[in-house]
């Protein structure tokens, strides 16, 4: 068969006559071009080196420096000031015939001119520099926030959340913290700042994320919604082929550093570091910490279907196979009914578990012969995919259909996703896609940049034929899907058993209430002149009184991505003002122009707090750092042991959209995709995510726990309903417009 004959690249026999070599021409030919692949990605990243060592300088810069100099001599007229002459006397003597005075001379003319021009990047870099890490153009009055300032902040933050004794109380560890313990942890913070790149990030990866021992399932992975209101195609393997050809494109350009940065508010670039680990990234399992494993290339992906896995190759030598011949190898699979293996369906309900379980796992069952060459394809692959055996989509008449859609993205069945890998592609029966993402290794814009340029190449650029297959006639010869092989020992099918129940548990104790608020969207809110975000975040406050009787620790996710290598800061969006307005709103007393009042200083607190968060002025991720030095210098600090216990029992997050211009959303506003969502961060707490999606809608994700009493997903999110349309009245946007 003509995979076979590809699968070895030489053959040998050892006969009476010698040794007898058998090669395979294809086999070596697919090799030569995977090095030539190899070695041209390699100069285009040394190419892509030296421009940005230079940068803003280019080799055209440096010619027309040249061009200048060598002309202004020939014009009489030295701009050197003596310094070409001076460079000349330096260059030797030789006896070369190349070697005469005008030979001298260009040369002192040619180094006179790279110094100039060396020394104008310098400059320009440091300008640039100095202008990048300017942040004042985010405020009106902007300051620099000190050590003294942030404890001051957080304790305006805990103020509505504490009655008078406690907050005296908390007043007097922030005073003692202040005066004797901070300015002993700041040096080493200070210290860190000028080692380090970034003094917060590598600690929040290794404390928040690797370091957690619980099931990454639901407590950390999230998932990413498809194009909700449009159906591409209603066949899964074709939807596939599209969509993994698309990434592998991106990824391309990745490794090329092709792609653009986001710009904060069309201004600013923001670092583009997490996207460096978005591809050939695996989450290893440890007892005590777990470890993030980035390879350089892969050219495969691992695939799971009806409890089997598989290995599909990306390309065939050094080309990238066609969309027509993925959607080929997908559906190969689809038609393979051959049973799963013992001990191979469940098997992927490991990194569903606990973490300390499956690294024991691991290390016992899975650390030598076929299991470890197996789970060496699944963890070197370029991402995992799943085909799944349910339809799922979201239908307008049905709203609990989203939410289904979301739970079967968040976990599926326990032991379909390989929660570890950076992401999961799941493909549903009915053509649907989607995203389970692993956390550690980069926060929820970055996939949604990759989301976006996918959804978009897949729909604009790419397209399907009319009865929905990719475009383009498969190649038939091409080596099929390869099946992976296990030997699965009873112990080892307990252990999986084990963390499927613990998996099992988790799940089914999620509630996951989601829905899309239609009255408006963006466009009528910012008619309130106020910003989207922040009309949300104080609908939220509303809401949850209305629901609990009280306030809460509210976390809201803020990027930092306008530093080198930042990930995230908290914005605590219960404030004194925010407050305020929700007790008048529930009050029933203020005339509407108090209310609206009340409000535009909720909301102007807000964006301010937003933006002291994107600048590098909040407060969560200074104090966490000033806990772990604590921590290793063996100092205690009651102030700091309270400050981190604190649980967030509204954790929200804003999801982005539009980072890049696929398409026109004006001319196309059902291509519109639904974002994603999280688990609850506290055991009684929700957890909710939002997408303000385009002018007329916004779609929300709500989490919480059965098991809690007090919390209840559906309740919660008719009470953002009403906080919303409440809020609106206010500034009587028109119930026609709405």
């Amino acid at each position: 068969m003509a995979e076979a004959h590809q699968a070895v690249a030489f053959q040998f026999t050892v006969t009476p006559d010698g040794v007898d070599f058998r090669l395979s021409r294809e086999a070596l030919k697919h090799i030569y071009l995977s090095g030539i692949n190899s070695w041209k990605k390699r100069l285009i990243r040394i190419k892509n080196g030296i421009l940005r060592g230079v940068y803003p300088g280019s080799p055209t810069s440096w010619l027309m420096v040249v061009m200048a100099t060598v002309g202004s001599s020939y014009c009489n007229v030295d701009i050197s000031m003596g310094l070409i002459c001076h460079i000349q006397k330096f260059i030797p003597d030789g006896c070369s015939p190349y070697q005469t005075p005008q030979t001298k001379a260009l040369l002192s003319m040619v180094i006179f001119s790279t110094g100039v021009w060396a020394t104008g990047i310098f400059f320009f870099r440091q300008s640039l520099k100095l202008l990048l890490s300017y942040h004042g153009w985010m405020f009106e009055l902007h300051g620099h926030t000190s050590r003294v300032t942030r404890i001051w902040a957080y304790l305006e933050s805990v103020r509505p959340l504490l009655g008078d004794e406690e907050y005296c109380r908390m007043e007097v560890l922030a005073k003692e913290f202040q005066d004797k313990t901070a300015p002993r942890l700041q040096k080493y913070l200070v210290l860190k700042s000028w080692w380090a790149t970034n003094y917060v990030s590598d600690w929040w990866e290794e404390y928040i994320y690797l370091r957690g021992r619980s099931p990454l399932m639901v407590n950390s992975n999230y998932y990413v919604m498809d194009f909700v209101l449009v159906k591409p195609t209603e066949i899964q393997a074709a939807r596939l082929g599209n969509i993994i050809h698309a990434m592998i494109l991106y990824r391309r350009k990745l490794d090329r550093e092709e792609i653009k940065p986001v710009m904060a508010l069309g201004i600013v670039p923001m670092c583009s570091y997490q996207m460096e680990r978005m591809f050939n990234t695996t989450r290893l399992p440890g007892k005590e910490t777990d470890v993030l494993q980035h390879l350089g290339d892969s050219r495969h992906v691992a695939v799971y279907h009806k409890g089997r896995f598989f290995k599909v190759w990306l390309y065939e030598g050094s080309q990238l196979l066609k969309p027509c011949d993925l959607e080929m190898q997908f559906q190969r699979i689809l038609d393979d009914r051959s049973p799963p293996q013992p001990g191979e369906e469940r098997l992927a309900a490991l990194t569903a578990g606990g973490r300390v379980e499956w690294a024991e796992a691991r290390q016992a069952f899975f650390s030598c012969g076929k299991n470890k060459a197996a789970l060496e394809t699944i963890e070197r692959a370029a991402f995992f995919v799943v085909l799944d055996e349910e339809s799922h989509c979201y239908d307008p008449e049905d709203e609990a259909s989203l939410s289904l859609y979301g739970k079967a993205l968040l976990h599926g069945n326990c032991y379909n996703r390989w929660f570890d890998k950076s992401f999961t592609l799941i493909a549903f029966k009915n053509g649907h896609i989607g995203l389970n993402t692993e956390h550690a290794w980069a926060d929820a814009p970055i996939i949604g940049h990759l989301w976006e340029f996918v959804l978009g190449t897949d729909v604009f650029h790419l397209g399907y034929t009319d009865t929905g297959h990719c475009l383009g006639k498969p190649n038939p010869v091409l080596m099929h899907p390869q099946r992976l092989q296990w030997d699965i020992p009873e112990q080892c099918q307990a252990a999986i058993e084990r963390s499927y129940q613990v998996a099992r548990a988790l799940a089914d104790d999620v509630e996951l209430h989601c829905f899309q608020f239609l009255p408006f969207g963006k466009g009528l809110i910012k008619k309130c002149r106020t910003s989207p975000d922040a009309f949300v975040q104080i609908s939220l406050q509303l809401a949850h009184f209305r629901d609990r009787g009280k306030f809460c620790l509210t976390y809201e996710a803020s990027m930092t991505r306008m530093f080198r290598e930042g990930r995230t800061e908290t914005v605590r969006s219960c404030t004194n003002e925010s407050t305020a307005f929700v007790q008048a709103m529930m009050g029933g007393h203020r005339t509407k122009a108090d209310l609206k009042d009340l409000f535009r200083k909720a909301s102007e607190k807000h964006q301010n707090m937003y933006r002291l968060a994107m600048t590098g002025a909040g407060i969560d991720r200074h104090l966490f750092c000033l806990y772990l030095v604590s921590k290793y210098l063996g100092v205690t600090s009651p102030f700091l042991a309270e400050v981190l216990s604190e649980p967030w029992r509204l954790s929200t997050s804003q999801i982005a959209q539009f980072q890049i211009r696929m398409f026109d959303p004006n001319k196309y506003p059902n291509h519109l995709g639904a974002g994603g969502g999280f688990g609850p961060v506290a055991d009684d707490g929700y957890g909710v995510s939002y997408m303000i999606a385009g002018e007329n809608t916004i779609f929300f994700h709500i989490s919480s726990k059965f098991s809690s009493s007090e919390t209840n997903a559906q309740r919660f999110g008719n009470h953002i309903r009403q906080a919303l349309l409440d809020i609106a009245d206010l500034f009587q946007i028109p119930e026609a417009a709405r």
